[in-house]
């Protein structure tokens, strides 16, 4: 079984969630952000290029504008290898844990394993990015100590609003039982 729904960024930008269900112990969200704009790529491009010419004309020096070109190739390299998220995949195993997967623009993914014995629960974190953002996250327990959490794991990226995967609803699914038997399992 399969659905989708859409969403907006906290930034207004369009983001699609497909939901697969494989079997009631197996489902994969998979979250899609738009392609790379064309007339962002050019504005930018146009501005650094601009700002270059500006000061060749005033210094006379050719390798400012060699640097403009240089920088821009390089940032936008940067850019679509490093922080442009097309598409982030969330599979969740019941019986074994959850793999999340990132692909970015430039082709490279980025996956990582939790094994499910490791999860203390799932939670909505708030962080103040000029303005107050919320994200899923996934708190995992202390080896040492089950009790305490060990590390925060940020679920799909951090711009997400919580509408998109903070429902009781996906947190139950995520621990695959009721979600008051999940938080008293949790604990």
């Amino acid at each position: 079984m399969e659905d989708e729904r859409s969403f907006s960024d906290i930034c207004g930008g369009r983001l699609a969630l497909q939901r697969r269900y494989y079997s009631p112990s197996c489902r994969e969200f998979c979250l899609s952000c738009p392609r790379l704009s064309l007339r962002s790529l050019t504005a930018v491009t146009c501005t650094v290029w601009l700002a270059a010419y500006g000061l060749f004309t005033l210094c006379e020096n050719s390798m400012i504008l060699s640097a403009a070109i240089f920088i821009t190739l390089l940032g936008l390299l940067g850019y679509l290898h490093f922080v442009k998220i097309d598409q982030e995949t969330l599979l969740i195993i019941d019986s074994l844990g959850i793999q999340m997967t990132s692909s970015y623009a430039s082709g490279k993914e980025s996956t990582t394993f939790i094994e499910m014995g490791k999860v203390k629960d799932i939670v909505i974190n708030e962080a103040i990015y000029m303005k107050v953002i919320y994200y899923l996250c996934i708190l995992l327990k202390d080896p040492v100590e089950p009790h305490r959490i060990s590390q925060v794991v940020p679920v799909f990226q951090p711009q997400v609003t919580p509408e998109v995967m903070g429902d009781r609803e996906d947190r139950q699914q995520v621990f695959g039982v009721p979600y008051e038997q999940a938080k008293t399992q949790a604990r």
